[in-house]
């Protein structure tokens, strides 16, 4: 057995083990390891974009940005990667957290990498014409470039129209952007760390009995709520926990209000979080090493709800892997991308330019799970599906609650002459689903090869 095939077994044992004890649905990202998580409301979907930790990596060696949306907060779809180092042509290394945000019908996503020019790292920028992309570099130069520290950019538009990019570590730097998004004042201004405004400063000597602030690291996360100005990043050094400034100015003074999220037990020695508001309710991203297979270099998205204490400051928040609870339903009865999911087990995805992103890798046993799927009155016809195989194909299971609930629909899938010719088959219905229900996607087959491929789905 190969090295992939021994991950994805360890993975099998382990995410079968989480979901029969826990429900799991953190990390909600489970196709592959994913960094550094940048929620971003556009109109009533929640996207968040993320770096790419490669398998087997013993750095941050990172080649790519994804982006994942959601509106109902437990399935997300996957849209692929809009954007690559290759996009760059003055980049040739390290993908690491980027930031999206919109002006003017554009979509701005910010992105560090290692410059080939300066030979440091430098922030760029690419623009697109959706959320999802495709993205493309915006000026054919680093936005700011020339400082190993220049990474981890966040972007904010305040009311009165001016942005503000933010990025640094172990400085934090910022810079006014004029009103393009893809060029700035020609300052880029450094930010005083005090300890009322960040804790105590770094590089001092530590007493043994002394209690520290926290300590600004990197990872910068910078928004504006109820007319507060927060800060909020990765603290304390490695390992590090999440803490938190706020001011009434979008270039401080900042004051110091403490941990938001403290050293856990989350398999990942980096932090890095983002915060957003999405339909009422306020949710914190952030990432950890949980997946099999994960550690400091292989890290996984994961998100919590929570409330703002009354005077607008943040509690401190406890990583779980339950996640959140669902803020809509879906509808099984039109089209559903294969790669919007709660969770899964064994998959991978894979895209290309004529069908977009799909499912494969899928396995004999592998399973989707899709979260609240509301059949109405619950009187299914049929179920059917966009597939391919290049080999014998196997079976998809539709099962209701659990990968052994009862059976909704049973749809055979033979080989259709290639991994990518699609071929869209039907079964009947054989049970009635009233109401909201989990539908498992369970997939059977010859034991060892790959099966088949999945684009969509849909019920009649």
């Amino acid at each position: 057995m190969n090295t992939e095939k021994l991950r994805k077994s360890a993975f099998i044992i382990a995410v079968t083990v989480a979901v029969a004890s826990a429900n799991a649905e953190n990390p909600f990202v489970q196709t592959c390891y994913t960094t550094d998580p940048a929620p971003m409301v556009h109109g009533d979907r929640l996207y968040v974009y993320t770096g790419h930790d490669e398998d087997n990596a013993d750095f941050f060696w990172m080649q790519e940005w994804r982006v994942y949306s959601t509106d109902d907060m437990v399935n997300w779809t996957d849209h692929g990667s809009p954007l690559a180092i290759e996009d760059f042509s003055w980049g040739d290394d390290r993908a690491w957290a980027p930031q999206c945000v919109e002006r003017n019908g554009k979509f701005y996503l910010y992105v560090p990498l290692h410059s080939s020019l300066s030979g440091t790292m430098a922030i760029g920028v690419a623009v697109g014409d959706t959320p999802v992309g495709p993205f493309k570099d915006a000026i054919g130069a680093p936005l700011v470039d020339g400082s190993w520290d220049y990474i981890d950019p966040t972007v904010f538009i305040d009311d009165d129209g001016q942005a503000y990019l933010y990025w640094g570590n172990p400085k934090l730097y910022y810079v006014k952007l004029n009103k393009d998004m893809v060029s700035f004042d020609g300052k880029v201004h450094v930010v005083e760390q005090t300890p009322e405004g960040f804790g105590e400063p770094k590089f001092v000597p530590m007493e043994a009995d002394k209690k520290y602030f926290s300590t600004y690291t990197e990872g910068p996360w910078f928004y504006k709520r109820n007319g507060k100005y927060y800060m909020v990043y990765a603290a304390g050094g490695i390992p590090e926990h999440i803490g938190y400034s706020m001011s009434d100015s979008p270039t401080g003074p900042w004051k110091y209000k403490g941990v938001i999220m403290p050293q856990c037990d989350t398999n990942s020695f980096t932090n890095h979080s983002g915060i957003i508001d999405y339909k009422g309710k306020s949710y914190f991203f952030y990432h950890t090493g949980k997946l099999p297979g994960g550690g400091g270099f292989a890290r996984s998205i994961a998100v919590e709800p929570f409330e703002y204490n009354a005077d607008g400051t943040i509690p401190e928040i406890m990583p779980t892997d339950k996640g959140v609870a669902p803020v809509g339903t879906l509808n099984p009865f039109k089209r559903t991308e294969a790669e919007t999911m709660a969770w899964s087990q064994g998959v991978g995805t894979e895209q290309n330019a004529e069908t977009g992103v799909y499912v494969s890798d899928i396995h004999n046993g592998d399973f989707i799970k899709v979260a609240n799927v509301n059949f109405g009155s619950g009187a299914p016809k049929k179920f059917g599906a966009s597939v391919a195989s290049a080999l014998r194909g196997g079976t998809i299971e539709v099962r209701m609650d659990s990968i052994d609930g009862p059976l909704v629909a049973e749809l055979p899938v033979s080989g259709t002459g290639g991994w990518e010719n699609w071929r869209y088959v039907e079964t009947d219905a054989k049970a009635e689903v009233p109401g909201v229900h989990d539908i498992y996607f369970l997939f059977k087959g010859r034991k060892g090869p790959k099966l088949f491929n999945l684009d969509y789905w849909m019920f009649k």
